[in-house]
């Protein structure tokens, strides 16, 4: 595999450019997988591409790897074109590392020399130094001659990780990398593999469904619907100002609920079940064009963390489900009005189902969506 040096911090180390692939089937025709498909990571960030199965996501990573060849659009390493309609570099000669689903070790072969494999062009005698500097790196100092049957999953995604830095690639490809993993080892592992990444200095693109190992890992992440992305932008500001309606519902928990918006004294409030609030800060498409609306209808999306269990709250909701999360029950609640939503609540204040309790608003900005959008709650 080619070797290209990191680009310097700060510029442009990856940029996918209107991607389109379609893959061609005679007997079922022609179906589009990416369909616009356009970001960029800058040098030693770490990108995720997140989404549902069949949205394309992976189909992005072989195309960036060099496995599928775009339609339209292009895909640029550094300086370089590495793939587009008429400019096309051999997978080897991306300076491209890829960590697979299923790690990819060789059974045959022991950790050295799994980890040996890419470093080929390397003269014999510097490969063992690189190996042991890229299993102190990954934390497996001492299980160079060990085989891959003989280690536990985090440990052989480590040495994948490790085979994968070895030559030094420009840019890490990382197709869903804790699949294999139990629930609990992921979060932990995606931020020991963070921190393995930043000490390097890597560039480095995810992909994967589970919205907590992109937010664990990634310094951006793209939200991915029908071959496009929907939003680029950090964890918090998908969780907190979702840019549409597809990423409210994709990223996190939360429930809508129709409100009415008033401009008053130069002010924005919004009515809602819960009460009137004021909006102090706007961060959705829906509220520029909603003072052209006569009713100003609008669907307000609150988080769970939006809702405030308070005894002393004169608006009562009663507990129709609840999970229990250890430190906090989610709780399903239902208004009034038959409309429901979601509380975290510490779980000590262990309420029944039926019960009703006290609740307020509690969130410094809201966000709103058409009212087409309609009222539901979501990933409950």
């Amino acid at each position: 595999m080619a070797t290209n040096p990191p680009a310097p911090s700060g510029t442009t180390a990856l940029q996918v450019d209107d991607l389109h692939v379609a893959f061609h089937d005679g007997a079922r025709g022609t179906a589009r997988v990416l369909d616009g498909l356009a970001f960029e990571l800058r040098a030693g960030e770490i990108g995720c591409l997140l989404g549902a199965s069949g949205c394309g996501k992976t189909t992005a990573l072989r195309t960036i790897a060099g496995f599928v060849r775009p339609d339209r659009g292009a895909v640029r390493i550094g300086h370089r074109c590495v793939a587009s309609p008429r400019d096309w570099i051999e997978p080897e000669q991306r300076g491209v590392g890829v960590v697979f689903q299923d790690y990819a070790l060789f059974p045959h072969l022991d950790v050295a020399a799994n980890v040996a494999f890419g470093l080929r062009a390397r003269p014999a005698t510097e490969r063992p130094t690189r190996v042991a500097a890229m299993l102190e790196l990954v934390g497996l100092p001492g299980i160079a001659r060990r085989f891959p049957h003989e280690l536990s999953g985090g440990q052989q995604q480590r040495v994948a990780l490790a085979r994968a830095l070895a030559p030094a690639p420009s840019i890490l490809l990382l197709d869903e990398p804790f699949s294999n993993l139990d629930p609990d080892l992921r979060e932990r592992l995606a931020l020991e593999l963070r921190e393995i990444l930043k000490r390097h200095g890597t560039t480095a693109l995810l992909v994967t469904h589970d919205q907590y190992e992109a937010f664990a890992l990634a310094d951006r992440v793209g939200v991915m619907d029908a071959g496009h992305i929907e939003q680029w932008d950090t964890p918090y500001r998908l969780y907190h100002q979702p840019a549409t309606r597809q990423v409210a519902d994709f990223v996190g928990l939360g429930a809508f609920l129709p409100g009415r918006l008033e401009h008053r004294d130069g002010n924005t409030f919004v009515h809602l079940e819960l009460g009137t609030l004021p909006i102090h800060a706007r961060t959705d498409q829906a509220i520029a064009g909603a003072s052209a609306n006569l009713r100003g209808e609008v669907t307000v999306l609150l988080r769970p963390d939006d809702v405030i269990h308070d005894d002393s709250s004169p608006l009562r909701a009663e507990v129709v489900r609840k999970a229990f999360r250890g430190a906090q029950f989610l709780y399903t609640l239902r208004l009034v009005s038959g409309q429901k939503l979601l509380a975290l609540v510490p779980s000590h204040h262990n309420h029944a189902v039926g019960e009703r309790i006290g609740v307020r608003f509690d969130a410094d900005h809201i966000v709103t969506f058409s009212p087409e959008s309609g009222a539901r709650a979501v990933g409950g």
